[in-house]
């Protein structure tokens, strides 16, 4: 157990995004406070097949570029304009590949987290807030304190990374990925795992 290495992110990309789920993502900020939340939602992404990914037939845009390094690398990109979405490089490098982070439950300091997504207390949360807390990726970008500033950061460093404790989901369910209508036969594609 502990810090994911090089070889984890190595695998087939839907392999990954199925063991992904129970560990925990740790963040560092700037003035050494953690951040971490444990993943319970995630999306495969292969481009050499799937129309949902940015680099579909391997097509490298400045955007992209990222998705062709080395496995364990975050690929971070910005949607709409607002909202960050943190992935994990997987397969070998040049091959546009990763997994999206999709959901995380609160894990550590669950105060810290509240303050950084929501700029106030735990205690003040609305029940809504709360049932929403990290379920969405741009959601838990910005509890996490991630932009496009930490992409490209090398997952097995110190300042962004995944630690096994050994938990496994009791029971892992897949479905199809969100928020891909444009993707033609790839939206049918089951590549959406959470517990």
């Amino acid at each position: 157990m502990g810090k994911l290495t090089r070889d984890f992110y190595s695998r087939d990309t839907l392999e990954a995004a199925r063991l992904l789920l129970g560990k925990y993502v740790v963040r560092r900020t700037a003035d050494g406070r953690y951040l971490c939340g444990r993943i319970c939602e995630t999306e495969a992404y292969v481009g050499r097949v799937d129309k949902a990914c940015h680099a579909y037939g391997y097509k490298r845009t400045p955007r992209t570029q990222t998705l062709f390094a080395p496995p364990g690398t975050a690929y971070i990109y910005l949607i709409y304009g607002m909202y960050h979405c943190l992935n994990f490089v997987t397969e070998a490098e040049g091959e546009p590949c990763a997994v999206l982070i999709r959901g995380l439950e609160p894990a550590g300091d669950t105060e810290l987290l509240a303050r950084t997504r929501y700029g106030k207390p735990l205690e003040q949360l609305s029940a809504y807030q709360r049932k929403n807390f990290l379920n969405g990726p741009g959601k838990l970008c910005k509890a996490l304190e991630l932009t496009r500033a930490q992409n490209g950061l090398d997952l097995t460093g110190d300042i962004l990374f995944v630690w096994d404790t050994g938990e496994t989901p009791p029971e892992i369910h897949t479905g199809k990925r969100i928020g891909i209508d444009y993707a033609e036969e790839a939206v049918d594609f089951p590549w959406r795992f959470y517990f």
